[in-house]
């Protein structure tokens, strides 16, 4: 036996998931196009979200469907999915009585009981649920892409938590014809209705008329693209793409029989699809309990997540790489806390980045002293068009980074480009286009009818295409050198992110036109002041820190060393930067991904000074 079989048969087994069979059929064409498919069939699925809390509702009345901290004591509030229908079957008559003929209802605020409610009550009365990121209303300073959403689908009902929260997004708009909800306090000089006096209405056989008539084909929600490539676009969810995407999720990782009951604590926002769609539908379907985690994995944030996890055991959790890095500092010192997390959960899955090796490493560390087995971590991929996941790792894998194999009831076809493929979808989950906007809709699908989503993807075996795919980049951020060297930005951003871990939190790759590639990166405050032991340090003294700057150095020098020989990996300069992201200047998405395109064009005069001939002493310059 070889020395790495032996050190692979060591290793602890994982948590057993039930996973789909990887029964994929693989067409070759001649001009080198790949079409995957599942060869199983997509399982059968209900006609519309309702009739999920309805099934539950009748079933399980007194299971707990959501609970939230509230109050001055940060308690649990808690409901069941019999009260939830009774409050949305009232809220379903209030929005009825409003006669909305169609018109989208808007969500203003985060995640909430009342969120959900409303969503649920929208989708009854056959009008869209449109929640739109709390960024563009309390982030924004001219709250453009608020008025242009707001023109864009012209709501007939706007919700917020609370009114004086959202005077000055609210006393933006124009809210003529408008019906304003709020649910804790009202805004001075707006007219509203208040939450609790509409779930009070007295339901009459409107309301089951109503649901009688949803169809698979009715929209259940206009969910916003993240804006990267200009103006957000309202991408419409049909209740067939919607319930079809839970019912391939739940196939191809289905729940253990006789095991725990599903139980998620997620902080995703509900505005963004993987949080809205992805983590909110399957739980709602299966009939289990989502506990709202107002938690972010960001410092200062994290800590009520780590108090959230003390009480509740996950059976499924997901979470991005930061989050992850941030649990695992905290379970290598806080034993109750590993065995709380481990204790029912089946899977975790990561997002919105490559998961760190090392990251990896510590995390299954920790679930083999605390278990004595490991973990798998799951991904998905997709886009708010495709309702979201289109593809998934369900197999037990040790390697991250890929984004697996399609979804029985998707095709994913992988056209040529350079040295990798432009990935493209078909299937239920796919949606027929955006609100309002035909001419863009046009544009989207190919001759085929395949959504072109813009992303890249490379085999992790040319000749084994089961073992699956490896995400690398978005078509457009790619870009040569002046030698000619083609840089797939991509795959190289997430790993000089990985190895400059943990000064760097996310980062621009520069190069246009240029002759070697540079890097704008932005420090991990919370990670600076903890490698410098400065609890105060501020942004300004961090980029300029002699420790931060040497483990940054040390980092993207590992990384140039292993990638010696490929000059489109090679990083010659880099640079810290202090101002963070912009969501006006379209640099950060609602969704907080970086637009590269967008940062890049912003600070024109940092990649300047990045390349000038004699760099000033803030640029790094590599050897």
């Amino acid at each position: 036996m070889s020395g790495s079989a032996a050190a692979v048969m060591s290793k602890p087994a994982f948590r057993k998931v039930e996973w789909l069979k990887r029964d994929i059929d693989v067409e070759r064409r001649g001009d080198g196009t790949v079409v995957l498919k599942s060869r199983i069939p997509l399982q059968a699925y209900e006609k519309h979200l309702p009739a999920s809390l309805a099934k539950w509702a009748k079933e399980a009345p007194e299971r707990i469907w959501l609970a939230q901290r509230g109050g001055p004591n940060r308690e649990w509030r808690k409901i069941s999915y019999g009260e939830a229908k009774r409050t949305v079957d009232a809220l379903t008559q209030a929005l009825l009585s409003l006669k909305l003929d169609g018109r989208p209802v808007t969500i203003l605020s985060g995640n909430s009981i009342e969120h959900a409610l409303m969503t649920q009550a929208a989708m009854q009365a056959r009008s869209p649920a449109a929640p739109v990121s709390p960024a563009y209303s309390l982030m924004s300073h001219d709250h453009v892409k608020l008025k242009y959403l707001f023109d864009l689908v012209k709501p007939a009902v706007v919700m917020v938590q609370d009114g004086p929260t959202f005077e000055k997004a609210l006393k933006a708009l124009d809210l003529t014809g408008v019906t304003v909800i709020h649910v804790a306090r009202p805004c001075d000089g707006i007219k509203s209705a208040s939450f609790a006096e509409l779930a009070a209405t007295p339901v009459t056989k409107d309301v089951e008329d109503s649901i009688a008539k949803i169809t698979p084909d009715t929209v259940g929600k206009l969910l916003f693209t993240s804006g990267s490539t200009g103006m957000p676009k309202a991408v419409i969810n049909t209740q067939s793409m919607m319930c079809a995407n839970a019912a391939m999720m739940m196939q191809v990782r289905p729940r253990t029989p006789g095991g725990p009951l599903p139980a998620m604590l997620d902080w995703m926002p509900w505005n963004h699809t993987m949080g809205g769609n992805a983590a909110f539908h399957p739980i709602l379907v299966d009939g289990g309990t989502l506990y709202i985690d107002d938690g972010r994995p960001m410092p200062g944030q994290f800590d009520e997540t780590l108090r959230n996890l003390r009480e509740i055991s996950p059976t499924y959790y997901a979470n991005v790489p930061a989050g992850y890095a941030a649990l695992a500092a905290a379970m290598e010192k806080d034993d109750a806390l590993c065995r709380s997390f481990f204790k029912n959960l089946s899977i975790m899955a990561y997002g919105g980045a490559r998961l760190p090796d090392d990251l990896y490493d510590r995390m299954q560390a920790l679930a083999v002293k605390t278990t004595g087995e490991r973990i798998v971590f799951y991904t998905g991929w997709g886009s708010t068009e495709t309702a979201p996941t289109s593809t998934g790792t369900y197999w037990d894998t040790e390697r991250v980074g890929l984004i697996g194999l399609p979804f029985p009831g998707v095709e994913l076809k992988m056209v040529p480009c350079g040295s990798k493929y432009e990935l493209r979808l078909r299937g239920v989950n796919v949606t027929p286009g955006y609100f309002g906007q035909p001419d863009l809709t046009k544009k989207m699908f190919d001759e085929e009818g395949f959504y072109c989503i813009g992303d890249a993807g490379i085999f992790v075996d040319d000749t084994d295409p089961v073992k699956g795919i490896i995400f690398a980049g978005r078509v457009v951020e790619d870009f040569k050198l002046t030698t000619g060297t083609f840089v797939h930005v991509g795959s190289l951003r997430t790993d000089a992110i990985a190895a400059a871990t943990p000064v760097v939190h996310d980062a621009l790759v520069a190069g246009q036109d240029q002759c070697s590639i540079g890097l704008l990166a932005w420090p991990n405050l919370h990670a600076c002041r903890q490698l410098v032991g400065n609890s105060e340090l501020s942004f300004e003294e961090a980029v300029k820190h002699p420790e931060v700057i040497a483990c940054l150095r040390r980092g993207l020098e590992a990384h140039n060393k292993e990638c010696e020989g490929a000059s489109s990996r090679i990083i010659a300069r880099a640079m810290l930067m202090v101002e963070p992201p912009s969501i006006d200047g379209n640099e950060l998405t609602d969704k907080g991904y970086i637009n590269q395109r967008a940062g890049l064009e912003r600070r024109a005069a940092l990649v300047g000074r990045l390349y000038a001939d004699k760099p000033d002493q803030d640029v790094i310059v590599l050897r």
